[in-house]
């Protein structure tokens, strides 16, 4: 996994402490851990954790781009948010599955 940066690059000045726990921790730690579970596991839980709760902006577009970069094509998102939807809301399955279809129609 490459290490990230996006917390110090975008909120490193501004709140130097969140951005470390966030390319440290949250990705250096947590998401390293692949012998516990697989980056497209991890992808997969992300999406929903974010869908569930009606985070519906550039957050979920970028764990998007990383499932479909871990392997869930864009049958088992299709079929990952309609499962979700009965549980996070229909609402946010509309707004994830519009994201997706950006997402997953970008390399065709």
């Amino acid at each position: 996994m490459a290490k990230q940066t996006a917390g110090r690059d975008q909120l490193g000045k501004f709140a130097p402490k969140f951005a470390e726990l966030n390319d440290d921790v949250l990705f250096g730690e947590v998401w390293s851990r692949e012998d516990k579970l697989s980056l497209r596991d991890r992808s997969l839980i992300t999406v929903v954790a974010l869908m569930s709760k009606g985070i519906l902006d550039s957050s979920l577009e970028a764990h998007l781009i990383n499932a479909k970069k871990n392997g869930i094509s864009q049958e088992e998102m299709s079929e990952i948010i309609t499962h979700a939807a009965f549980y996070a809301g229909w609402p946010n399955a509309w707004a994830t599955f519009r994201m997706a279809k950006e997402v997953y129609e970008e390399s065709e």
